[in-house]
């Protein structure tokens, strides 16, 4: 399972959705200003066109620029973050407006001209470069008839500084239209940066219980086959001895191999609990005998490793050990309504004391029941008692056929 530290979480929008978000900003300006110059009949619409899309291009560039600056405060109080957008737009989008006025500044000239000579004025330059528009006198209080009034084109356009101004403006709302978006995205990485914190540390805990449960068994088993192993020392049957301990080492390597919060093929569990079963053999071997009924289909179904290992110690403790004559354990799976059934099963005497009552039965089932609820939640049941042909223990729980990662 990979570890994940509160760091991983940190919110930021990515890169893709701030370079969409932008791109998308400025191709609506660029769409709705050319739209509104094919409604008014503008003039120059092939020139014009190329330079909205340079200036549309400056936008772009300008935002990106904008939001690298912004980004420094995304960890930083909500307040803070639309102050500084608000601080950060207006340099941003005087720039922009000066790219803009620069890529249209020749083509804004003509226009004018144009514009002013359709009016019957007529338009010329001065020694410095100005535009300066002729009006007639013929009507003008104190004016003789035949002279003409020369005003400069500021007078109508406004100077630079003020037409600069007056497209920064309009910019100005653009940006933080845009700023809006950017914090609203934020807020929602946040939100999913807050789910994610959220589900590591219940699948952290989920694991360390799953653990803490698994951990349980071991001991618990080791115990028991150690009991076991000195029984067949002492009454000397040593080669009994041998082959036990060499099934222990093959157990326990394997049990030991697995991460204690995965799942295993049904198929490796089976061999797992046989070992077990092979190993209680060796103390039982008139008494003990093992059925395994596995369907192909389910080889590969998953299920939690050592689940059914409290569960066949039961039978093998209080089945086989009391009994005098020989008694099958059957573990068996089945599918069953698209859900997985497992049966742990012996048919230890009828008349012989009710599982439950037995000291230390009630602690091995509690912790099947508590690793399948852990793992599956209520997805998962256990349904333990006696029946007409003896003891068994169903557990239900769903097919998993992949190895689910927790993330």
């Amino acid at each position: 399972m990979e570890s994940e530290r509160p760091e991983d979480f940190v919110a930021r929008v990515p890169f893709n959705t701030v370079l969409a978000s932008t791109v998308g900003l400025w191709l609506c300006y660029f769409v709705l200003t050319t739209l509104r110059a094919d409604v008014w009949h503008l003039d120059f619409q092939n020139e014009m066109l190329w330079r909205r899309a340079l200036a549309s291009l400056a936008g772009v560039i300008g935002t990106i620029g904008l939001w690298l600056v912004l980004r420094l405060f995304d960890a930083k109080p909500l307040w803070a973050k639309i102050t500084a957008a608000l601080l950060l737009s207006a340099p941003v989008a005087l720039l922009v407006a000066q790219a803009n006025q620069f890529v249209f500044a020749s083509l804004s000239d003509r226009y004018f001209r144009e514009m002013v000579q359709e009016q019957g004025y007529n338009v010329r330059k001065n020694e410095s470069g100005e535009l300066l528009i002729e009006i007639p006198g013929m009507g003008m209080t104190g004016v003789p008839d035949g002279s003409k009034a020369t005003l400069p084109a500021t007078a109508f356009q406004g100077t630079p500084w003020q037409q600069v101004t007056e497209v920064a403006f309009g910019r100005y709302f653009m940006l933080l239209a845009w700023c809006s978006l950017y914090l609203a995205l934020l807020t929602g990485e946040k939100a999913r940066a807050a789910e994610r914190r959220e589900g590591a540390y219940r699948r952290a805990a989920k694991a360390a219980e799953l653990r803490s449960l698994r951990y349980q068994v071991n001991p618990h088993f080791l115990f028991n086959t150690l009991n076991s192993l000195s029984a067949l020392v002492l009454t000397g049957k040593t080669q009994a001895a041998e082959r036990m301990i060499q099934t222990i080492s093959t157990f326990y390597r394997r049990s030991l191999a697995d991460d204690p919060t995965s799942d295993v093929p049904l198929r490796e569990e089976f061999a797992l609990q046989k070992l077990y079963l092979d190993i209680e053999g060796v103390r039982f071997p008139r008494r003990l005998h093992a059925e395994y009924k596995l369907p192909e289909a389910l080889e590969d179904a998953k299920i939690p490793g050592m689940i059914l290992q409290p569960l066949v110690e039961n039978s093998v403790k209080h089945a086989v050990n009391p009994s005098s004559g020989k008694v099958t354990i059957t573990l068996a799976a089945r599918e069953e309504y698209g859900r997985l059934v497992v049966t742990v099963s012996d048919d230890g005497s009828a008349a012989e004391e009710n599982h439950e009552t037995r000291p230390g039965y009630g602690i091995g089932l509690a912790n099947v029941r508590e690793r399948l609820e852990a793992r599956f939640g209520e997805e998962a049941s256990v349904v333990s008692g006696r029946g007409p042909d003896g003891y068994s223990t169903t557990l239900r729980m769903p097919i998993v056929r992949h190895r689910e990662e927790h993330r």
